[in-house]
C-alpha cells in the first residue's frame, strides 16, 4: 500500500495541525475532510477531525503513529463549514481543532455515533379511515398521524395516549413502532400575517429583493415597531423558495413568547437549539438541521455553527446584544460570523435592533450595508413619555423618590403593572462596620462581596465565593454592621411594605433558577392583574408585558463615567430596552429615569433625540479619538498568580511588537514576505480595572490599527513569537480580536 499520512485537528491550544498514519489497513481513498477519527496525543484519547491526506510530513517516519479509529463513513463538517471554521480560525488567531470542536455537539466530540440520537418513535404506515378505530382517544391519536407522519413515544405519552392505544393502532397496520431520529415538533399554524405598516413593507420588499444573494440588511426599529412580523414575513418567503432559516437570539430572549410566535405562524418543524438542553437533545437539534428536516432553526450563539444545507436567510435578533460575543475559549462574534457565514452561502443577513451596535450603525451609515428603519410603533401602541428625574439632594423613601412612588401609585390603582429595573441582584452590594469602616471583601478579588438574604449569605459574583453573614465586624468586633446600598432583594422587601396591597414579583437569576419557574412567573404575570415587577436585565430584555405601563429605572448612572469606551452607548441600550417594556400595547406608557446627573448632556441628548441622535454623537467622538469604528482592536490579556510574571510577559510582548517595527521601517513575516512598517498602537500593559480576580493578577496589552490588514499581521507573529516563549508556563493568556470587554 502506497505510504501517506493523515492531517487532522486536534482540540488542543496549539495553533498547528497533526500528522498521523492511517488506521492500520485502511487505504487513502476512503479518508476524507470533515470525518471524525480518535488519535492518542501524549496519554490522551482524542477525538479529531480529517484535514487531508499527503505523502509527504516533516515528522520522522519512526516518530509517526498511527490512527485508532475512523468515526464516521461519510464527513460530519462538510465542507462549507469547514472552510468557515478555517477563516475563524485565522481571524482570532486561535486552534483550529477547538475551532471544529464548536461545530459539533458535545456528544459527538466524544466520539459518539450519530444513531445516538435515536429513540423510540411510532411511524404512520398507512392512510386508513377512522371508522375502524373505536373511541375517541384512538381516533385522535389516528388525526395526529395524518398531520405528521412520525411523532417520538414521549411526546405521546406526554399528550395522554397510552401503550395500549398505540399497540391498537399497531394492530390495524396504521403504525408501527421504530428507533430513529424524531423530527422535529411542528405546531398547528394558529396565526396569520398581520397587515404592514408602509415602512414594514418597505422594509419586507427590500430585503426580499436580495433573497439569492448576500446583502447584510440592518433593520432599525424603535421598540414595538413590528420588526418580528418584518422577520416572520421575510421567512414564510424563503420557506416559499424551499429554504432553510437560522434566526438567532440572545440567551435571555429566547422565550417561550418568543418560540411560541414562531410556531403559530409556520407549519413547518422548528428546531432549537440553547443551553438549557441536555447533549441528547443538542445532537438530536443538530442532526434535524444537518439532514434537512427542521426548515427553521432558533439559536442562541452558538447555533451559527449549525449545519444548514439549504440556507436562504440568516436573522439576528438584539444584534447589539453582549451575549453573542464569547467571551472565554475561541473568543468570536456570532455577528461577525453570521456575515461571514451569510457571504459564504450568499444569503441575506438581517440585524435588527432599537439600538444597534455603533460598529454596525457605522457600517450602514457608510453604504455598506442597507440599512432600513422602523421609526413609529406598529398598530396603536404609543411610545412611552420618558422623564429624568434628579435625586440630588432629594428625600428618598427606600431608593424612590416622592414624585416617582404617586406614579407608581397611580398606575396600580388603574389596574397596570409597573416594572422596577435595577441591575443589581442580591439585597446589597455592600455590608460595612459602621464603627471601623470595614467592608467584607472577597479574598479572592478585588472585589466586595454582595449580601443575600434568600438564603442569607456573602457572595462573590464574580469568582463565585461565598461565605456566612459575620454577627460581628471581624475587626473590631462592633455589632454595628449594616447593609449598604440596593439589590432587587432589598428594592422587593421595601415595595412589600410600600405596597401592602399589590403582589411584588421579583424576576432575577436567584429567583428564577430554572425554565419551569422562569415560564411559571411569566405566566403569572400575564395572567395576574396589577402588581409591580422587580428585575435585573432578565426582565428588562425580550419580554412583552402588554398590562405594564410605567417602568422606574433606578439605576441610571452606572454607565455614565465608565472607563469602558463603550459604557455610554451599552448604558443608552438598556435603558431604552428596559423603557421599551412601557406602553406597548394601546395603553400609553411612562418611564422615570432616576439621577443624580439630571444635566448629563449624552442623557439629555438620548431622551430629547433618541438613541440615533446620540449615536451619531458618540460616533463624533470615536471618530476624533480613532477608536473603533474607525479603528481595529485586539486585547492581549495575561493573568497569574504571580503579579510580576503577568507584567513581565506582556512587557515581552509590547517589547517584541516595537522592535518589529524598529527594523528599518520594514520587517519580514515567517514566510519571508516584506511587509511595510504596521500602524499599531500599543497601549499599555497596565492592570485589569478588577486587576485580582479568582486569585489571579489580570493584565492586559491594547493594540490600535488603522487597517485590519495590520493588525492581523502583526497578532500573528506575535502570537507565534509568545507561544515559543520559555519560563511562563504559569501565565494564563489569550488575544481577543474585536473585544467588547476593555476593562
Amino acid at each position: 500500500m502506497p505510504f501517506f499520512v493523515v492531517t487532522i485537528a486536534l482540540p488542543v491550544p496549539l495553533r498547528r495541525n497533526f500528522d498521523y498514519l492511517p488506521v492500520p489497513g485502511e487505504s487513502r481513498d476512503i479518508y476524507q475532510p470533515g470525518q471524525r477519527i480518535k488519535a492518542e496525543f501524549g496519554r490522551q484519547l482524542l477525538t479529531g477531525i480529517v484535514l487531508t491526506t499527503t505523502e509527504q510530513t516533516d515528522v520522522p517516519v519512526d516518530k509517526l503513529k498511527p490512527l485508532l479509529e475512523r468515526l464516521d463513513d461519510q464527513p460530519l463538517i462538510d465542507s462549507s463549514t469547514l472552510a468557515l471554521c478555517q477563516w475563524l480560525s485565522g481571524y482570532y488567531h486561535h486552534s483550529l481543532g477547538e475551532v471544529l470542536e464548536l461545530a459539533l455537539p458535545t456528544m459527538l466530540r466524544r466520539g459518539c455515533k450519530l444513531t445516538e440520537a435515536d429513540e423510540k418513535v411510532w411511524l404512520r404506515q398507512a392512510d386508513a379511515p377512522t371508522a375502524q378505530l373505536k373511541g375517541t382517544k384512538q381516533q385522535s391519536l389516528w388525526q395526529l398521524f395524518q398531520q405528521q407522519s412520525q411523532w417520538p413515544h414521549k411526546e405521546l405519552t406526554s399528550r395522554g395516549y397510552t401503550l395500549a392505544q398505540l399497540k391498537r393502532l399497531t394492530e390495524l397496520n396504521l403504525i408501527q413502532e421504530g428507533e430513529q431520529l424524531p423530527l422535529p415538533a411542528i405546531a398547528e399554524q394558529s396565526s396569520q400575517p398581520l397587515p404592514l405598516n408602509s415602512e414594514q413593507q418597505k422594509a419586507v420588499d427590500a430585503i426580499r429583493a436580495h433573497l439569492g444573494s448576500f446583502k447584510p440588511c440592518l433593520l432599525e426599529g424603535v421598540t414595538g415597531s413590528g420588526k418580528t412580523e418584518v422577520y416572520l414575513q421575510l421567512i414564510a418567503e424563503a420557506l416559499a423558495n424551499k429554504k432553510q432559516v437560522l434566526v438567532l437570539v440572545p440567551e435571555i430572549g429566547l422565550t417561550p413568547q418568543t418560540v411560541g410566535r414562531f410556531r403559530a405562524r409556520f407549519n413547518v418543524p422548528v428546531a432549537l437549539l440553547h443551553s438549557g438542553l441536555n447533549d441528547r437533545e443538542r445532537l438530536q437539534g443538530w442532526r434535524q438541521c444537518k439532514e434537512g428536516n427542521a426548515r427553521i432553526l432558533i439559536g442562541t450563539r452558538s447555533a451559527i455553527f449549525t449545519p444548514l444545507p439549504d440556507l436562504g436567510l440568516i436573522i439576528l435578533d438584539e444584534e447589539h446584544d453582549a451575549s453573542f460575543k464569547q467571551q472565554d475559549g475561541l473568543r468570536y462574534s456570532a455577528r461577525d460570523f453570521a456575515l461571514v457565514r451569510g457571504h459564504k452561502a450568499q444569503v441575506p443577513v438581517v440585524l435588527g435592533s432599537a439600538t444597534p451596535a455603533l460598529e454596525t450603525l457605522h457600517n450602514a451609515l457608510t453604504g455598506k450595508y442597507l440599512h432600513l428603519k422602523l421609526l413609529r410603533r406598529a398598530g396603536n401602541a404609543k411610545p412611552p413619555a420618558m422623564k429624568l428625574h434628579s435625586i440630588l439632594h432629594q428625600p428618598l423613601s427606600a431608593g424612590f423618590a416622592q414624585p416617582v412612588l404617586a406614579k407608581m401609585q397611580q398606575h396600580l390603582r388603574n389596574g397596570k403593572q409597573v416594572l422596577v429595573f435595577i441591575n443589581r441582584r442580591g439585597f446589597a452590594p455592600l455590608l460595612a462596620c459602621q464603627q471601623c469602616g470595614w467592608m467584607a471583601e472577597c479574598r479572592r478579588c478585588d472585589a466586595r462581596l454582595t449580601l443575600h438574604q434568600h438564603p442569607a449569605h456573602l457572595h462573590c459574583h464574580h469568582c463565585d465565593f461565598q461565605q456566612g453573614i459575620p454577627a460581628h465586624c471581624p475587626e473590631c468586633h462592633s455589632p454595628n454592621i449594616e447593609a449598604v446600598g440596593q439589590g432587587t432583594e432589598r428594592i422587593e422587601q421595601q415595595l412589600e411594605q410600600l405596597f401592602p396591597n399589590f403582589p411584588i414579583r421579583r424576576v432575577d437569576r436567584d429567583s428564577v433558577r430554572t425554565k419551569q419557574a422562569f415560564d411559571a412567573l411569566f405566566d403569572e404575570i400575564h395572567n395576574g392583574g396589577p402588581c409591580i415587577l422587580v428585575g435585573t436585565q432578565m426582565l428588562a430584555k425580550g419580554h412583552h408585558f402588554p398590562d405594564v405601563t410605567m417602568v422606574t429605572v433606578l439605576d441610571s448612572d452606572a454607565g455614565l463615567f465608565s472607563a469602558d469606551f463603550r459604557g455610554m452607548e451599552h448604558s443608552a441600550q438598556l435603558i431604552l430596552q428596559v423603557a421599551g417594556r412601557a406602553g406597548r400595547a394601546e395603553s400609553p406608557g411612562e418611564v422615570w429615569i432616576q439621577t443624580l446627573y439630571a444635566d448629563h448632556p449624552q442623557l439629555n441628548l438620548l431622551l430629547d433625540s433618541g438613541y440615533h441622535a446620540l449615536a451619531l454623537s458618540i460616533l463624533q467622538e470615536r471618530n476624533a479619538q480613532q477608536l473603533p469604528p474607525y479603528s481595529y482592536m485586539a486585547l492581549l490579556r495575561a493573568e497569574c498568580e504571580d503579579r510580576h510574571l503577568a507584567q513581565q510577559f506582556l512587557q515581552q510582548a509590547r517589547g517584541f511588537i516595537q522592535e518589529l517595527q524598529r527594523q528599518h521601517h520594514q520587517f519580514h513575516d515567517h514566510q519571508g514576505l516584506k511587509l511595510q512598517q504596521e500602524g499599531v498602537n500599543l497601549l499599555g500593559p497596565f492592570p485589569a480595572i478588577m486587576e485580582r480576580r479568582a486569585g489571579r493578577f489580570r493584565h492586559q496589552l491594547q493594540l490600535y490599527a488603522k487597517e485590519r490588514a495590520s493588525l492581523h499581521r502583526v497578532a500573528a507573529t506575535l502570537v507565534q513569537f509568545l507561544e515559543q516563549q520559555k519560563g511562563f508556563n504559569k501565565v494564563r493568556w489569550h488575544l481577543d480580536i474585536d473585544p467588547l470587554d476593555t476593562l
